[in-house]
């Protein structure tokens, strides 16, 4: 048995990649957001319409005849009232008064981690660094209702895999959400929430400075237009956007039927790894999460199981270097004439204007850090 419940999907390949998108004209930003706010009109959906018409503004104003193969009576009635009411450059005004941007897949800020997948969103709204949507993570999930030992392992496995350099991803959902993006922040690491309403929509109200603290030190990612209050049928949706921004899984104490389990079985959809933290045989909430040990998820002991498991152990060590020997402006210059085709050594000294000795010894650091590799022959390249 794999050391991890998994689908039949490569590592490598996690999923079916979708068509590349084309990049995005900025001029049809206010209409993707337009069609976000249209009852019925999702990823499928929206694929079709520019698949048809090229652009979200030719379909935005297409006469109704020739929408009705694409888009069904009740969606097509949505979009016939939405035209309406809605003018799509006043609602981008309101994202950015929100404080919030759009990601828009195709676009270089979108998670590459999510625009793999098949039906990914085709709008993100956020709050906080578009980059750290690109850091390896972990989605940490699992019951509202947790014990102090669901608790403890959500705080212990969340903090040792930040330290060791991985994002963790939660819902901010009371329980073990809430002490997942808790312990990764405490312990100066990277969290991600992924949220069932707007992204300026603190929920639960309890979380509120947690909220706050993840929009400046972390990001807040929603698929809802700002302003959208949460509702049960928002979570679903959600919890696939959760699996599909992390490498992995990983369910501490959830019941059969939670939100948690959701979440692992579309990570399995997506061809991510699932881990389950063993529960009280004893506790309902714990149920779910032993059911998917029983039908082969990876048991996770520890943060170190773990990063074995998604081949990342040496990420700790990268990540230690780089807190120890920080970059300077020698070692960038090296990066910056290193990249996909090796360059000899000597090359690189006199690129730079270092001595051949100084240049091995950045080397050698920088490779410590995880910034560069020896490909043989005193060849060396960037690492990605």
């Amino acid at each position: 048995m794999s050391r991890a419940l998994r689908s039949c999907v490569s590592r490598d390949d996690p999923s079916p990649t979708p068509d590349a998108s084309p990049a995005v004209d900025p001029r049809q930003r206010p209409y993707f957001v337009a069609f976000n706010h249209v009852p019925g009109v999702g990823a499928a959906r929206l694929a079709a319409l520019l698949a048809r018409f090229g652009t979200p503004e030719r379909a935005w104003s297409a006469p109704e005849t020739e929408l009705q193969d694409l888009l069904d009576r009740r969606t097509c009635s949505a979009l016939r009232l939405a035209r309406r009411r809605l003018d799509p450059e006043r609602l981008l005004e309101a994202v950015q008064r929100a404080g919030a941007r759009v990601l828009i897949k195709g676009e270089p800020d979108y998670p590459p981690q999510l625009a793999r997948l098949p039906r990914a969103p085709w709008l993100l709204y956020l709050r906080g660094d578009p980059a750290l949507l690109a850091v390896r993570s972990v989605a940490v999930v699992g019951t509202r209702r947790c014990s102090d030992y669901g608790r403890r392992a959500a705080a212990r496995l969340s903090s040792d895999l930040a330290r060791a350099g991985l994002s963790i991803v939660s819902g901010l959902a009371l329980g073990i959400d809430t002490e997942a993006h808790r312990s990764a922040l405490d312990a100066g690491g990277l969290t991600v929430a992924v949220l069932g309403c707007g992204v300026d929509v603190p929920y639960p109200r309890s979380n509120r400075n947690l909220f706050q603290e993840i929009a400046v030190r972390g990001a807040l990612v929603s698929e809802l237009p700002p302003g959208s209050e949460p509702r049960p049928a928002n979570f679903p949706a959600r919890n696939r956007v959760i699996s599909g921004l992390a490498l992995a899984t990983l369910v501490v104490e959830a019941g059969y039927k939670s939100g948690a389990v959701i979440t692992a079985k579309a990570a399995l959809e997506q061809g991510r790894d699932v881990f389950a933290v063993p529960g009280e045989i004893f506790r309902a909430s714990a149920a779910g999460a032993n059911q998917l040990l029983a039908d082969g998820a990876g048991v996770a002991l520890s943060a170190e199981e773990i990063l074995a498991a998604l081949d990342l152990t040496q990420l700790a060590e990268e990540n230690a270097a780089r807190s120890v020997l920080p970059c300077d402006p020698a070692e960038a210059d090296l990066v910056a004439h290193l990249g996909e085709a090796a360059r000899h050594i000597d090359a690189l000294a006199a690129l730079t204007g270092h001595p051949v000795a100084e240049v091995a010894r950045r080397l050698t650091l920088m490779e410590l850090k995880g910034l560069v590799r020896h490909v043989g022959g005193m060849r060396w390249m960037r690492k990605d």
